[in-house]
């Protein structure tokens, strides 16, 4: 029994050093908010890169540029713009403006837990990052950007992550949730919620 407990102990010991080794600061970050006074966005269209790399393997911190569970086993790229385009939408859903604008996003990262880190890491990151170029809808010109957005944010995990799921929210809930107020600050049509923060993730 104590050979045993010793063993538990070193494995909890090993896994603590592991995902130390994986922290790091992320950010909810962009440079120049867009001058949206007048804008209403009747378009969005987000990109997902062939060139990103994916990740199914299930441990705590895949090295992939998307790691996505929870749609099922499929294309991860039309899932990820699926996702994206829904919640940048929603993001600008509050501009009510007379001019129309179309939003052009390309991915560079959508790095979400994996169900292992979900459940047994004591911290977490969904690391979210795109370029957003915003146009005028009939003229093609250049109205913001390109802006390199992170909508990173901490992710739940163990109890708090369990509790979360079963107040019908999912990490799909979370993600979507931040990256329209993310856009919304962006686009001047919500607060600025830019943050810097340290967590596990890669």
């Amino acid at each position: 029994m104590r050979f045993l407990g010793s063993v538990r102990t070193l494995a909890v010991v090993a896994l603590a050093f592991g995902l130390a080794a994986c922290g790091g600061s992320f950010r909810t970050h962009y440079d120049q908010p867009a001058r949206a006074d007048n804008w209403v966005v009747s378009d969005v269209a987000v990109s997902v890169p062939q060139s990103l790399s994916v990740s199914e393997q299930e441990s705590y911190v895949p090295k992939a540029d998307i790691v996505w569970r929870e749609d099922p086993l499929g294309d991860r790229y039309a899932q990820v713009a699926t996702i994206m385009k829904s919640a940048i939408a929603r993001g600008a859903s509050g501009l009510k403006g007379s001019r129309s604008v179309r939003l052009e996003v390309t991915m560079a990262r959508f790095h979400a837990m994996t169900f292992t880190a979900e459940t047994r890491a004591p911290a977490g990151v969904h690391d979210v990052e795109f370029t957003i170029t915003a146009r005028d809808a009939k003229t093609g010109e250049v109205l913001a950007g390109p802006e390199y957005i992170e909508a990173s944010l901490p992710a739940l995990t163990g109890g708090e992550m369990a509790a979360a799921r079963l107040h019908g929210e999912t990490q799909k809930s979370q993600i979507s949730d931040h990256v329209a107020k993310t856009i919304a600050g962006w686009l001047g049509a919500g607060p600025d919620i830019r943050q810097t923060f340290s967590s596990v993730g890669a």
